[in-house]
């Protein structure tokens, strides 16, 4: 298998929402904010190459499915498409995808599937040939959203992806479509049904955190955004999630981190958790 990092849109979003109750004397060291408060962040996947057979992408990251006066609220940085010229520069369409893995459906991970606004144009769903794997837990929370995190579901999105007919929702830790080299770790702190997926190679292992570790910085134990649902549990899941990370020497693949795709995560003599042999992007690493 080979692995590339994929950039999609970027943000630029406040950071104190980005770090929930810690201090901004605290999170400005480790990314700085601009005059309005805001932070750069990507929105990263992960592709993978020649996953049994198939083409793998992990999220589609925000895309340009906002119009205009939406693109600004939410802060996105370019108006077109930007995966799918990451896509092309890497060698690859959104027509080759076989399968794109939705570890829950918040714009920022989903709007990528969408083609780029256009005024007076119905949304069209890309990736005409791949099949797309949710969870269970998380298709049911985008269907019947609390109003706390209504604003964050794409209306009509589901509908979209029902139709295709190759939608395929799973409960457990294996999907039918990937098969066994492919491990998913379920999550409820930052949004009901999260799934992190982790793929094994022949080399070791790569893990897509999305929200549970969106970058660097949230490694740290008590880091969580103000955009989860239930902090303190996200606290305790991302405790077990890093020790068995490190037991099996699985590598952290960050989406949101605007400077770092890829890292191991590390525990010191105090069990504090950072992060070592960090890497800017990937492109065609061998697994």
């Amino acid at each position: 298998m080979k692995l590339w990092s994929i950039l999609g849109n970027s943000q630029k979003l406040d950071g104190g929402a980005m770090f929930g109750n810690a201090p901004r004397t605290v999170w400005e060291k480790w990314i700085a904010p601009d005059a309005d408060n805001r932070i750069a962040l990507a929105c990263r996947a992960l592709l993978v190459e020649d996953l049994d057979g198939k083409t793998a992408l992990f999220e589609t990251g925000i895309g340009a499915f906002f119009e205009p006066r939406l693109r600004e609220r939410y802060g996105v940085v370019e108006s077109h498409h930007v995966l799918l010229d990451s896509l092309r520069a890497a060698g690859f369409g959104h027509e080759d995808i076989d399968v794109v893995v939705i570890s829950h459906l918040h714009f920022d991970h989903v709007g990528g599937l969408l083609a780029p606004w256009q005024e007076g144009q119905a949304p069209k769903l890309l990736f005409p040939r791949a099949k797309f794997i949710v969870g269970e837990q998380a298709w049911q929370r985008a269907l019947h959203p609390h109003p706390r995190d209504r604003a964050s579901f794409i209306e009509g999105l589901p509908a979209l992806l029902e139709a295709t007919g190759r939608l395929e929702r799973i409960d457990g830790d294996h999907s039918a479509t990937l098969g066994p080299r492919v491990r998913f770790h379920h999550s409820d702190g930052h949004t009901p049904g999260l799934m992190l997926a982790e793929i094994r190679g022949d080399a070791g292992g790569v893990v897509f955190c999305a929200d549970l570790i969106p970058g660097r910085p949230w490694v740290h134990l008590p880091i969580t955004m103000g955009y989860d649902r239930f902090p303190e549990r996200l606290i305790d899941e991302k405790h077990v999630f890093l020790d068995a990370m490190i037991e099996r020497d699985v590598r952290l693949f960050f989406t949101h981190d605007a400077q770092c795709a890829l890292a191991r995560v590390t525990r010191d003599a105090k069990g504090r958790y950072g992060t070592g042999d960090e890497r800017a992007a990937l492109v065609g690493e061998a697994i």
